[in-house]
């Protein structure tokens, strides 16, 4: 069966951090991922997984994906309206196939609810041919940065947009 293509606007970039596992753009480790929130109301991060990602040769580490999901659904509460951030209470995935290293993967997720304290929310990890990889749902408390890490959060240093040409649309099947 052949998968619709949606081409989808992307409406903000969100920032990165130095030494982060998933975003941070001098960590030579890490996953240097970029996060950009969509016209849905989605927020699709889009990273290569790399050789020091893996578990079975040519395939990305299950931990690594938990952290992708977990990682952008607690981003997804972070618009350019809402400056918070999702803190894990409670998260689980499923793994449908194997994720390939070295392939540009997207991650696609949202807010399915939200009250005062925190919100519930899902996502997958899609494959290049569109198919979904890995699955992940959870629960999150709302905080404001400042109330969870130990660095100036104000401080172009630590935190940043990436000045890069980035994409005007995002192509997810």
């Amino acid at each position: 069966m052949e998968r619709i293509v949606k081409k989808l606007a992307i409406t903000y970039k969100q920032k990165n951090s130095k030494m982060c596992l998933v975003c941070g753009v001098e960590n030579r480790l890490g996953l240097q991922a970029r996060f950009y929130g969509i016209e849905t109301d989605e927020l699709v991060a889009i990273f290569t997984a790399r050789e020091e990602h893996q578990s079975y040769p040519g395939r990305m580490h299950g931990g690594i994906a938990a952290t992708m999901l977990d990682e952008t659904i607690g981003r997804a509460i972070m618009t350019p309206d809402k400056q918070f951030w999702g803190v894990t209470v409670d998260f689980a995935m499923k793994l449908r196939k194997a994720v390939p290293l070295g392939k540009e993967l997207k991650v696609v997720a949202r807010v399915e609810s939200e009250n005062r304290r925190g919100f519930t929310g899902t996502g997958e990890i899609i494959l290049p041919d569109g198919s979904v990889a890995v699955e992940g749902s959870g629960k999150y408390l709302k905080l404001p940065i400042d109330k969870i890490a130990d660095f100036d959060h104000e401080a172009e240093e630590e935190w940043f947009l990436i000045e890069e040409k980035d994409p005007e649309n995002i192509w997810i099947r």
